[in-house]
C-alpha cells in the first residue's frame, strides 16, 4: 500500500492506494469513523460488483449500514437524485454522526459528496473510487456537485472526505473505454504539472494499454501526488488549481452539447488537443507538441476530434463554464511542457481558431 496525503491546511486526509479493500476497515478506524451508521451511495453498475463486500468488511464495526443504488449514468448527476438520497438518509435515520461512502466512479463521488456537504450542513463521506478517471482525478480535493438545467457541475460544493480509499484492482471490471477515460485526466496532469510523468506514459503506453496491473498503479500514484499537491495549494481554485481545467473549458462544453453521450475524459482528451493549439497559437508548444500528444491519444483509443459540432454552439457554451467570470472565458495554456496557468486574455477568434482544429 502507498499512501499520500492532502492538507488544505484547514483538513488533512489520507489516500491510501491498495490492491485490494484488505485494509479498509483499518482506514475507518484510523479516521475515528467506526461505531455509527453509514450509508453506502453507489449506481446500479457498481452495486452488484462491489456492494456486498464493502458490507461484509464492514458488518460488526457500524451500528447500521444502509445502502442506496441509483440508476448509473451521467444524466443522473441532478438534484431531483440529491433529494431521493436526502429522502433515503431522513427515512433511514442518518443524523449528524452518520457517514456515507461514495461507491463507484466520479458521479457516485460527484453526488455523494454533495449530499455530505449539504445533509445537516455537513456530514463526513469517504470515497471509494471504481474507476480510472475517480482514481486519478475526481476523488481527490473536495470538487462536489451535480449538473444543472444541461450545464456540467453547475451547482456544487467543496467538501473533503475524511480518506479516499483507491482499490486499484476494481479496474480489472472496466471496460477498456472507460480505463482509456481515465487515461486522459492521467496525461493531462503530466502536462500541467510533470513533464517526467508525462514520458512515463510515452515510454510505458504498451503496458499501459495492456492494463499492467504494475503500471496503472504507477499511473493511480503519479497522479494522486500530483493533484494533491495542487489541492494542498490551492483548495477552492483561487489560483494555482485552475490548471487542473487544463482542456476541461474546451471539453466541458462539448460534453454537454453531445447530451453526455461522450464521457468525460473522452471530452477532456479532445479539449486537450484544442489547449495544445491555443499555446501553440501563444508560440508556448511546437506543432510537434501537439502531434506527439494527437498520437498519443489515439494510441489509447481516444478521440482526437468531433464531428456535427457546430464551432459557434461551443464557443457560445463556454459561457456557461464555471471558470468564465465576468464574462471572460479562462483556457489553461502551457507555458511549456509541465507548467501551465490561467489565460483570461483568449479572444473569440483564438478560441475559435483552436476549436477549428478538433473540429476539422
Amino acid at each position: 500500500m502507498k499512501i499520500l496525503s492532502v492538507d488544505t491546511g484547514i483538513k488533512k486526509y489520507p489516500i491510501y492506494i491498495d490492491s485490494s479493500y484488505g485494509s479498509l476497515l483499518s482506514a475507518f478506524e484510523e479516521a475515528g469513523l467506526t461505531g455509527r451508521s453509514v450509508c453506502i451511495i453507489t449506481d446500479t453498475n457498481v452495486e452488484p460488483i462491489y456492494a456486498d463486500e464493502i458490507t461484509a468488511l464492514l458488518e460488526g464495526h457500524f451500528t447500521r449500514i444502509s445502502r442506496y443504488a441509483f440508476k448509473a449514468g451521467e444524466n443522473s448527476k441532478n438534484l431531483s437524485t440529491i433529494s431521493d438520497f436526502y429522502k433515503f438518509f431522513i427515512d433511514n435515520h442518518l443524523d449528524r454522526k452518520s457517514v456515507l461512502i461514495a461507491l463507484g466512479g466520479g458521479v457516485a463521488g460527484d453526488m455523494c459528496g454533495f449530499a455530505a456537504a449539504t445533509y445537516m450542513r455537513g456530514i463526513s463521506f469517504v470515497q471509494l473510487p471504481t474507476t480510472l478517471l475517480a482514481q486519478v482525478d475526481s476523488s481527490v480535493g473536495g470538487k462536489t456537485g451535480v449538473d444543472f438545467l444541461g450545464n456540467k457541475n453547475m451547482v456544487g460544493a467543496f467538501y473533503q472526505p475524511d480518506f479516499v480509499y483507491i482499490n486499484t484492482s476494481t479496474l480489472n471490471t472496466l471496460p477498456y473505454r472507460e480505463v482509456a477515460a481515465g487515461l486522459a485526466e492521467a496525461v493531462k496532469h503530466g502536462y500541467i504539472r510533470d513533464k517526467s510523468y508525462l514520458d512515463f506514459f510515452l515510454e510505458n503506453r504498451e503496458k499501459i494499454k495492456a492494463l499492467d496491473s504494475g503500471a496503472l498503479a504507477e499511473v493511480v500514484y503519479g497522479s494522486c501526488r500530483i493533484k494533491s499537491d495542487v489541492v494542498s495549494r490551492d483548495e477552492k481554485e483561487t489560483g494555482l488549481r485552475e490548471i487542473l481545467n487544463f482542456g476541461h473549458t474546451f471539453g466541458h462544453s462539448i460534453e454537454t452539447l453531445s447530451d453526455f453521450k461522450m464521457l468525460h475524459g473522452e471530452c477532456v482528451a479532445v479539449g486537450m488537443l484544442a489547449a495544445l493549439c491555443f499555446s501553440h497559437s501563444r508560440g508556448t508548444v511546437s506543432s510537434e507538441d501537439i502531434q506527439r500528444c494527437r498520437e498519443l491519444l489515439e494510441y489509447f483509443e481516444l478521440p482526437v476530434g468531433i464531428h456535427d459540432f457546430d464551432i459557434s454552439a461551443i464557443y457560445a457554451q463556454m459561457f456557461n463554464d464555471k471558470k468564465t467570470k465576468n464574462g471572460v472565458i479562462s483556457i489553461v495554456v502551457l507555458r511549456s511542457i509541465g507548467d501551465a496557468y490561467s489565460d483570461k486574455t483568449a479572444g473569440e477568434a483564438e478560441i475559435k481558431a483552436a476549436l477549428e482544429y478538433i473540429c476539422k
